[in-house]
């Protein structure tokens, strides 16, 4: 038998939009690795580093030129 969380955020809804927007406020960080292996032979890696934030006055975009 479950039980409902109780406590001041339990029944709380939270929209995708505002999830995002705190999100990218702060920055994302996404990391990954995928090797494709055939018979303990390693014959793809794939690493991936990637980061996600939004830009403003106090982070200007990398592209823009001076």
């Amino acid at each position: 038998m479950t039980t409902a969380p109780s406590g001041p955020l339990a029944h709380q809804q939270i929209a995708l939009v505002d999830v995002l927007d705190r999100l990218l406020a702060g920055g994302v960080v996404i990391t990954g690795d995928l090797t494709l292996r055939i018979a303990d032979v390693d014959l793809v890696r794939i690493d991936l580093r990637a980061l996600i934030s939004s830009v403003n006055a106090n982070v200007p975009s990398p592209w823009e030129e001076p």
